[in-house]
């Protein structure tokens, strides 16, 4: 076992490559803390530990995101690159920007895709990146993540998501259309963003939930034949600069890893144990000698509403299960929620860190 203390960069590296690391990596992937856990939290370390959150989480977390500069065509307010507008819907405590328009919702064919204005790799600054990167090292050897590959989501963001569907079983042609499209544009990108990185971008996150808290939202045969293929260009392009691609889905996906394995992911994100079928022990026996793992703890049910000691118990038993042999880094499953104890999320990384491996 090392004994050294190691750079982030390296700590995960090594995790990854099944070796022994000073302690597990940590990261907040497709994760974060909500406005009003944040506030508590905040609130909390003041009081305790005479820190902020930034500070406190500056020497634990091991991945951090770099993304070029977005340069392109000023945009309405609220709507991304791809024309979705979001509007701001309270859970009381705070908010989520849920979307208020979907712009191919009224599309009838191919034709009418032409009359909507895709967004272009040439919006985005890739030759600031090394400055950029350059940067962060300085202030840490972090390993670096880029994002966002999500081809079948930002394909129904743009249409709806019971239209989408709809779509696949009555008029596949015209769901492939909105893919390619996708799928070109998220290619080009990342070629683009690890070509100007030159090898100091580790990670690329890329998504697509393809499970709910029962099951699959779709046959395997239908993901097999309309979006895996997609994933299959995308990682090859991301693989062929170096890096390894982590792949997020929530939900119950157990059915889907032999197929998410084969279309190329390194790491598998999110881990929502709370699904149905989601096993970490079965997870890590049947796969975990051909993928690694990042997340897989619980934002649904131990950050909120266990105790200290629950949410430390499953810390090390996640480090344990996932971390024999290397191939995990720690996290929550998602984004930590509004009325999750601050008590519990500094347990989460007190414990994560002082797990030697």
């Amino acid at each position: 076992m090392s004994s050294a203390v190691l750079s982030h960069r390296e700590r995960v590296a090594l995790a990854l490559s099944g070796q022994d690391t000073d302690r597990v990596p940590i990261a907040m992937v497709c994760s974060g803390i909500n406005a009003p856990a944040r506030q508590d939290l905040t609130t909390y370390l003041a009081a305790h530990h005479n820190t902020s959150v930034d500070a406190f989480l500056e020497p634990l977390v091991d991945v951090r995101a770099v993304q070029p500069q977005f340069t392109g065509p000023p945009l309405a307010p609220r709507t991304c690159i791809w024309g979705v507008v979001r509007e701001p819907v309270s859970y009381g405590t705070g908010h989520y920007n849920e979307i208020a328009r979907y712009p191919l919702a009224e599309a009838e064919d191919i034709g009418d895709l032409d009359q909507h204005s895709w967004p272009s790799p040439d919006w985005y600054d890739y030759d600031g990146l090394p400055a950029q990167i350059a940067q962060l090292r300085a202030a840490g050897d972090h390993c670096l993540m880029a994002a966002n590959g999500n081809i079948f989501e930002t394909t129904w963001y743009m249409r709806g998501f019971e239209q989408t569907f709809m779509d696949l079983v009555l008029d596949p042609e015209f769901t492939h259309a909105i893919m390619e499209r996708v799928c070109a544009f998220y290619e080009a990108f990342f070629d683009r963003v690890l070509g100007a990185a030159q090898g100091e971008i580790d990670l690329v996150f890329t998504a697509d939930d393809i499970g709910g808290q029962g099951g699959l939202l779709m046959s395997l045969d239908m993901w097999e034949e309309h979006i895996k293929p997609y994933h299959v260009r995308l990682n090859r392009c991301i693989h062929s600069h170096g890096a390894r691609v982590i792949y997020h889905s929530d939900g119950a996906v157990m059915d889907a890893v032999p197929g998410l394995v084969d279309m190329g992911i390194d790491l598998l994100q999110a881990l929502q144990f709370d699904a149905a079928g989601m096993d970490p022990v079965s997870l890590k026996a049947g796969f975990g000698d051909m993928i690694g793992f990042e997340g897989g703890i619980s934002v649904q049910h131990t950050l909120p509403f266990g105790s200290v000691e629950d949410v430390r118990q499953e810390v090390v038993e996640r480090i344990q299960v996932l971390g024999a042999g290397g191939g995990y880094i720690l996290g929550p499953s998602h984004a930590i929620q509004a009325g999750t104890p601050p008590e519990n999320i500094v347990a989460m990384f007190d414990q994560a860190a002082s797990c030697r491996r």
